[in-house]
């Protein structure tokens, strides 16, 4: 009897489960009553996914009571469908959607499911032709013409994305979801290690993003996005060949993935090389030839998925081998360039749970080995190296009075070390772990997302001695200035300083802070006419001081400068005779209150995006030019083997050099930044579709003053035309002067840019190809980027043309 019941027991069970499920049968439409082929419908707050058929028609699954649809389709905007059984039973459900001239992409980067134009943050997505187009040898160049985005311009091989006038430790980039693991945001001169040439779409979070990603990320984020942990078995991929001018650039790349039944598999590589390349023709029709500006680039990722009914578990291992030249740095035709390597392993899955409060399980892992050596003259001046591991566990429960949202658990610790003469930051560990809550609904025309985020971090440091360096004014030693010109890299004239000015060493006790930070962010995206929609995020950030921010002491030859942490003080005792203090180790938190307010217009042949953000940061640290100058020393070794004994030690020579640096210090103090962002764009015919758009951000100090390298007003406009087999992009950007700059730093003029595509597409082997031209700064204007550390010694590239060709298949 008792086992009859419990057989009842489960029949039943069964039986229950299947009364509430319920099929949705339906069709995709446009304005025009036309069927649209692939559009994907997903049920909101779960991961039932399918895609239309060639007739627009669909069938998917759903055990909710009252469920909403999600469609979305190329060149049209999305929808959100609420579904009634009661009315829509065994019937076939008719979904029109209009056309949109903004392009409307999913965004990968948050847990919410949203788009470009569904999310009350501001976020852009470069994919598909568009990131072909604007892909370049570093993150910052591919992104420098994104809305609200400009590039530290590194001499074209180091460049990092500005963000309204954010970089460094603000902006986080991160591949897939998790940190990058290289040192790109502790120095202008280090390279990006996330590729866009292998890239599906690349996301930029403009604004904090702190509650997704942590309080290294309150200026912005940029998620990179790839295959290499494939999510499904079907096969496709692409490559492509590519030659440029100026540089001689050369570039091969290619991705696949394909699979069985449960089995899928990811293989993409790139070869990249160029020499150094020519800025554009200055008054007296010269061309500069920048110095160090060549690099030579392998990379390549091997992934595999395992796919289930209810999701998938995948890892990769990619390789990433880089020689870059550091521009600015050494006399003229002497080599001095970076030797980097990255092997970086990473683990994902997403899996449907259905049990209890828990709707599914996303886990991303990765650990990231990074390390680069800077080489003058054929000698290891300092290695760099920083070992990352991290782990993110999201908890997406089922659905509480509507609510959708989960928690997020995350943990990341680095472990970074710079060994050598010009090492400026000591070496450092920091460890974070994070709890995270988020949430949305929609009620009625409204989307309401809220969320919160707190972490506790740890920055250690062993304790080290300093060696005090020898600093002077250019104003106090005016009677040096020829001395200065003849010889300022001599050894006399490091030897005279040093005498002049007898140096200590600094005693620094070790480092053991911990910060706790509260990170709280709430949204509300209204569509309050069709087609319209009016966005307004406000968020309070906290963000704990990078280590390189509080412990750097010493020279840093890429970015031409020598660093001084805010653990220390530098201040004059008499004339011309100045000393260091250490102070309390324990340093601020930087504390940021943050609105924005979003206008789109997205149906229709008009559309537009228009932003406007104010931030108020207390604790704001920045770098500031004191006036001041240090001389330091720093030696090579050179070894002469050839022709030479292996007793015989005449050959080997130590060479000292002295160079001279302007000092840098980190500060804190309160600063605001408030700016627009704006895009409008216009769909004039089937074939015709133009563009303009402008961007500034003003970032000042509250007792005055400027902040450093800020990005000055951009406006500008580009022309679609598309006929047939044949695309062409013709594109202007002004770039205002900026005079608007900190103590000691100088104005930047004006200039305009045009840039232009050309591709004619065909059909060949199955293989949709693209022959294509890219031009950029087709007016060969010389001209200087002033986000750059280096902007007088690496100009922006002239006239430069790249040819290739692509596949897709």
């Amino acid at each position: 009897m008792y086992k009859l019941s419990k057989v009842a027991l489960v029949c039943s069970a069964l039986l229950t489960t299947a009364t509430q499920a319920q099929t949705i049968n339906g069709q995709v439409l446009n304005a025009n009553g036309k069927s649209i082929a692939k559009a994907k419908i997903s049920v909101m707050g779960s991961n039932k996914k399918v895609i239309a058929d060639e007739n627009g028609r669909f069938k998917i699954n759903t055990n909710k009571s009252n469920p909403e649809l999600h469609i979305s389709a190329s060149g049209y905007a999305h929808k959100n469908q609420a579904i009634d059984f009661n009315q829509k039973n065994n019937q076939t459900l008719t979904i029109t959607l209009v056309s949109s001239p903004i392009e409307v992409i999913d965004v990968t980067a948050t847990p919410f499911h949203s788009s470009t134009i569904e999310s009350a943050m501001p976020v852009s997505v470069l994919s598909g032709d568009r990131l072909r187009e604007q892909q370049a040898s570093t993150l910052g160049e591919s992104l420098k013409s994104e809305i609200g985005v400009h590039s530290s311009s590194y001499g074209g091989v180091a460049s990092t994305p500005v963000i309204r006038g954010l970089s460094g430790p603000r902006v986080l980039i991160s591949q897939n979801g998790l940190d990058a693991g290289d040192v790109s945001r502790i120095g202008p001169d280090h390279s990006v290690t996330t590729e866009a040439t292998t890239a599906q779409q690349i996301e930029v979070l403009r604004g904090p993003a702190t509650l997704f990603y942590g309080s290294g990320a309150i200026g912005g984020v940029v998620n990179v996005v790839d295959e290499r942990i494939p999510k499904s078995s079907d096969t496709f991929g692409e490559w492509t060949l590519q030659k440029g001018t100026n540089d001689q650039q050369k570039l091969a790349s290619a991705s696949l993935n394909t699979g069985s039944e449960q089995f899928a598999f990811h293989l993409d590589g790139f070869w990249r090389e160029s020499e150094n390349y020519e800025a554009g023709k200055q008054k007296n029709r010269i061309r500069q030839l920048v110095d160090n500006s060549f690099e030579d680039s392998t990379g390549g990722t091997l992934g595999v998925s395992y796919i289930a009914d209810k999701g998938y578990a995948g890892i990769s291992y990619g390789r990433l081998e880089r020689e870059y030249g550091i521009p600015g740095h050494g006399e003229e035709g002497e080599s001095v360039y970076a030797d980097l390597t990255q092997d970086r392993v990473q683990l994902q899955s997403e899996v449907d749970i259905d049990s209890g409060a828990l709707k599914a399980l996303h886990s991303r892992l990765s650990y990231t080995d990074y390390e680069h050596a800077e080489i003058e003259n054929g000698e290891v001046g300092t290695l760099f190296s920083n070992q990352t591991s991290e782990a993110k566990f999201d908890f997406m429960q089922q659905e509480i009075a509507g609510w959708r949202g989960g928690i997020s658990l995350h943990y990341k610790k680095s472990e970074f070390s710079a060994i050598g003469d010009e090492a400026f930051a000591p070496a450092s560990d920091n460890e974070t772990f994070a709890i995270a809550m988020m949430q949305e609904q929609h009620f009625g025309n409204f989307l309401v997302q809220l969320g919160a985020r707190t972490e506790y971090i740890t920055l250690k440091s062993k304790s080290s001695q300093i060696e005090m360096f020898d600093v002077h004014s250019h104003e106090d030693h005016s009677d040096d200035e020829d001395h200065h010109d003849e010889d300022e890299h001599g050894d006399e004239h490091g030897d005279d300083h040093e005498n002049e000015h007898p140096t200590e060493d600094i005693e620094v006790d070790a480092i053991d802070q911990s910060f706790a930070t509260v990170n709280l962010s709430g949204g509300v995206v209204w569509d309050f006419v069709p087609g319209y929609n009016l966005g307004i995020a406000v968020s309070h950030a906290e963000r704990a001081p990078s280590a390189a921010e509080i412990l750097s002491f010493g020279p840093h030859i890429g970015a031409q400068t020598y660093e001084i942490g805010a653990l220390y003080e530098i201040h004059e005792e008499a004339e011309n005779e100045y000393h260091i203090d250490v102070l309390s180790a324990d340093q601020p938190l930087e504390l940021s209150n943050n609105i924005d307010l979003t206008l789109r217009k997205y149906e229709g042949d008009f559309g537009f995006v228009v932003n406007v953000f104010y931030n108020r940061v207390h604790n704001y640290y920045y770098q500031a030019e004191t006036g001041l100058f240090a001389e330091f020393s720093h030696e090579h070794e050179d070894e002469m083997h050839e022709d030479a004994d292996e007793h015989d030690t005449d050959h080997d020579e130590e060479h000292e050099h002295s160079d001279e640096l302007p000092v840098f210090v980190f500060n804190h103090a309160d600063a605001k930044l408030y700016g627009f962002e704006a895009q409008f764009v216009w769909q004039a015919t089937e074939h015709l579709k133009t563009r303009v758009f402008a961007d500034y951000v003003r970032a000042k100090l509250i007792e005055g003053g400027d902040l450093p390298r800020t990005p000055p007003l951009r406006f500008g406009g580009e022309i679609n035309y598309n006929w047939q087999a044949f695309t062409s992009k013709l594109s202007f950007t002004r770039y205002d002067s900026q005079d608007k700059v900190a103590q000691y730093e100088s104005q930047t003029n004006g200039y305009n840019l045009i840039d232009a595509n050309v591709s004619y597409n065909l059909n060949i082997a199955q293989q949709d190809i693209s022959v294509y031209l890219k031009a950029h700064n087709l007016g060969d204007v010389y001209a200087k980027n002033h986000t750059s550390f280096i902007k007088d010694e690496a100009p922006i590239a002239g006239r430069t043309l790249h040819f290739g060709i692509r596949g897709y298949f």
